[in-house]
């Protein structure tokens, strides 16, 4: 099973040519072994491998797997990449499963390993199958929503009996492995995964390995005497059996219709058929059970007549012997051939055991070492049978299989759990929508409120503002002000006291003016600038041709630039006066600039500007007591300028605000 690691993923996932049913996991001592030589490293794997099993063999020796069963092996070349489980070239303990059909396999496999990180602190191990991290997939209505296939490489790991997830806060990046496991067994970084994460793994492995009992299923079959004899020796390879039975083709199926290794004897005689008991699993029950086959041609079965439970114990036991036999002689063939799969498994771990230290392949003494552990191997096929050791056993009843008809109770649950976690997932999904509107309600309601003209007026008075010495004053929120009871009548004593009487009657020709919604006392008109002469200055120093004159020149130079097309101005309206200043209005003179205008786009363009960071012109506003809204200037700039308003239809729109 070759895989190639990436850039992008230090860990990938074995090959295609992986089946799908496989689950492959990893162990890894902690804190790394990578600094011992090879001898003391070889040795401390060797030392972990055995304590490992030793720990779990009082379950593995009396537990049957479906197809392949849990084992712990140690790398060819601990230094180098690791072929089977793709890992790198760290040390470790690798293991492949192939569960077929029995799910609950892999994850019995799955609480395995939480339960020997659970007794052995100081390791970590992790685990994933076709699909890769399948733990993240049983919990994915609880994953972080920043974890995603892509993000999840060398961040998922098992230690101390509990999932752990490298977060990327801690890792930007796909993390190397060696960095990865230091960082789970450091105490002082939590990569634990969160309570909802844990719950939903430990809902599928909860009771196991202890309950992994009732998986399996005890049967009475009838049997010809090897396969009996065969059965007791290596209980295990009922697997084989029916897998050979379940997955059989036309070649395999000729096997089954001359049945030359089970059914006969060393001479060609019938051999007798014998009452044993079989344990299963209970996916291999249901394999054997619902198929329909017919038995070979001269293969002896009861006639019905002698009982429903006989016949189904010889039906049963009839399919058993021909999964046995097609086993068996398409394994003897592929060995024959020299392209066996199993046999090169087999050899390689002869190899590795060191049966053929020292000795050369093809070797006298190495073919004579190869057939003696084949002949130890294939002896519980060549053993001879006897049929009275079988007769007058005391065999345990049948297991009850009304789980393989009324399982509807079982499937139900198993719905209504699902069912349950996809309704908190909503619930959740929900809650953060909410939360959502929540906020975008409350910026709607603050745009609502929010007037424009209120920036114009915030900033006349910040300018108009008498500061001291210490710098710039920012007025109060008027929002937060309360109100102020004014006496009229002392105001104006008070005012003619400091101006004289001439600023009263001023005064009160300007009682129409409204501050909130013009800016006429910062427009640019004639009338305007000769005003803010004083009236000695004009006396003594100049005469009013001047001022004429230097108005019209201003204006004219003026009118030669694009400082209009900067500006949005004001549309002049009524008529225009005679006299030479007048006159050279007529012929270019700009229009008064919009102060107000100009002052909210520009506020806007920088408000917009920020994208929601802090900035000046946020800070100016908050300062000033105008709350904006978070994105109302963003729609009001890009409308206005999708929308290509005239200047005159911008100024109309500011003064509604």
């Amino acid at each position: 099973m070759a895989a190639t690691a990436s850039a992008s993923n230090p860990f990938p996932f074995p090959s295609r040519s992986a089946p799908d049913d496989t689950l492959f996991y990893a162990v890894y001592s902690l804190p790394l072994p990578t600094k011992l030589p090879a001898p003391a490293l070889l040795a401390s794997l060797q030392s972990l491998h055995l304590s490992l099993l030793s720990h779990l063999a009082p379950f593995l020796s009396s537990h049957l797997f479906h197809r392949d069963p849990f084992t712990l092996s140690i790398p060819a070349d601990p230094a180098a990449p690791c072929a089977l489980c793709a890992s790198p070239p760290v040390p470790h303990l690798h293991g492949a499963l192939r569960f077929g059909d029995s799910l609950p396999d892999e994850w019995l496999a799955v609480a395995l390993l939480f339960a020997l990180t659970r007794a052995f602190p100081d390791i970590a191990a992790r685990a994933w199958d076709s699909d890769g991290e399948f733990l993240l997939i049983e919990a994915a209505f609880a994953l972080p929503r920043w974890l995603d296939p892509e993000s999840a490489p060398n961040r998922v790991f098992i230690i101390r009996g509990e999932l752990h997830i490298l977060p990327p806060s801690l890792f930007p990046e796909t993390p190397s492995l060696e960095a990865a496991l230091a960082a789970v067994h450091d105490d002082s970084i939590d990569t634990r995964a969160p309570d909802a994460v844990q719950a939903a793994i430990q809902r599928r492995i909860a009771g196991l390995p202890e309950r992994a009992a009732e998986n399996l299923h005890t049967a009475r079959v009838i049997v010809p005497a090897p396969v009996a004899k065969v059965l007791k020796e290596e209980p295990c390879l009922i697997a084989r059996a029916v897998e050979g039975f379940y997955d059989r083709d036309i070649d395999t199926m000729k096997h089954a219709a001359r049945m030359e290794k089970f059914l006969k004897g060393p001479s060609g005689e019938e051999v007798e058929m014998v009452r044993t008991s079989v344990r299963m699993t209970r996916a291999m029950y249901a394999q054997l059970v619902q198929q329909n086959f017919q038995a070979p041609r001269g293969y002896p079965m009861p006639r019905r007549e002698e009982g429903p439970e006989k016949w189904m114990e010889a039906e049963l036991g009839m399919k058993i012997a021909c999964g046995f036999e097609m086993m068996y002689q398409e394994r003897r063939r592929q060995g024959e051939e020299g392209k066996g799969s199993t046999w090169e498994v087999y050899r390689k771990s002869l190899e590795a055991t060191g049966c053929f230290e020292g000795l050369l392949p093809g070797s006298k003494e190495y073919n004579r070492v190869m057939e003696m552990q084949c002949n130890i191997t294939r002896a519980p096929l060549c053993t001879q049978e006897r049929a009275d050791e079988f007769k007058g056993a005391d065999l345990p009843p049948s297991d009850d299989d009304s789980w393989l008809y009324g399982g509807e109770e079982e499937l139900n649950a198993e719905l209504r759990e699902r069912e349950k976690e996809l309704e908190e997932y909503e619930a959740a999904k929900k809650h953060r929508k909410s939360q959502k509107q929540s906020v975008s309600s409350g910026s709607k309601s603050q745009a609502d409120h929010f007037k424009l003209a209120e920036i114009t007026e915030s900033m006349q008075d910040f300018v108009r503002k008498m500061s001291s010495f210490e710098g710039a004053e920012v007025p109060a929120n008027r929002r937060d002000m309360e109100s102020v009871d004014l006496d009229v009548n002392q105001f104006f004593k008070a005012m003619e006291s400091v101006f004289g009487e001439g600023s009263r009657e001023q005064a009160g020709s300007d009682d129409g003016f409204d501050r909130k919604s013009s800016s006429s006392d910062m427009d640019f008109d004639d009338s305007d600038e000769e005003n803010d002469f004083p009236e000695e200055l004009g006396d003594k120093d100049m005469d009013g041709s001047f001022m004429e004159s230097y108005s019209d020149a201003l204006n004219k130079e003026r009118s030669s630039t694009t400082l209009e097309k900067s500006f949005a101005c004001t549309p002049r309206t009524g008529t225009i006066n005679e006299g030479p200043s007048n006159a050279a209005a007529t012929d270019g003179e700009m229009t008064p600039v919009d102060v107000d205008l100009n002052l909210v786009e520009s506020i806007l363009n920088s408000y917009s500007s920020q994208q929601g960071l802090p900035g000046p012109a946020s800070n100016l506003l908050g300062l000033m007591g105008v709350k904006v809204p978070p994105d109302g200037f963003g729609e009001v700039s890009g409308r206005h300028e999708s929308a290509g308003l005239q200047n005159q239809d911008a100024h109309a729109w500011v003064a509604a605000q």
